[in-house]
């Protein structure tokens, strides 16, 4: 206990707060680095292209599709035709539900067609598209990118 001089035989009734900030930067720090590492999911190459996000209401359903065509559903590797059993009855239940769908950006477009139509046929009408934003470029690169275009 902390005795102040003068003050013979009374209790100072301050606490010490620092260990329980030293506590909490400690926590604040662990957290920050295993965040990221938790949000991991399939490892695909996204397309880069400039659109505004969307926001999200509800738990949403990701479907994946890697470079060699492996599909998931969030993070449980699916067929193709298990995935349309399984969007079918979400379907069922919720006809307004979102399903994404990402796509490494060296998948065959008849891929993603195939995968979309099936989540179309289960009842899906809400079907969106994630990617990643593009680099920033020099306002050079830019302009002659628009003026090449017809």
């Amino acid at each position: 206990m902390a005795f102040e001089p003068g003050q013979r035989g009374s209790l100072v009734s301050q606490i010490n707060v620092t260990p329980l900030v030293d506590v909490m930067l400690v926590l604040l720090i662990i957290f920050m680095v295993t965040a990221p590492i938790l949000q991991q999911g399939v490892q695909v190459s996204l397309p880069k292209v400039r659109a505004a996000a969307l926001p999200g209401k509800e738990e949403q359903f990701i479907v994946s599709i890697t470079r060699d065509s492996q599909i998931y559903l969030n993070d449980t590797r699916i067929s193709q035709a298990a995935l349309a059993v399984k969007l079918a009855a979400i379907g069922r239940e919720r006809p307004d539900r979102e399903v994404f769908v990402r796509a490494d950006d060296q998948v065959p477009y008849g891929v993603v067609i195939r995968t979309m139509a099936a989540i179309k046929r289960a009842g899906i009408e809400n079907v969106g598209m994630v990617t990643e934003m593009p680099a920033p470029v020099a306002n050079g690169g830019e302009s002659q990118r628009a003026s090449a275009s017809p």
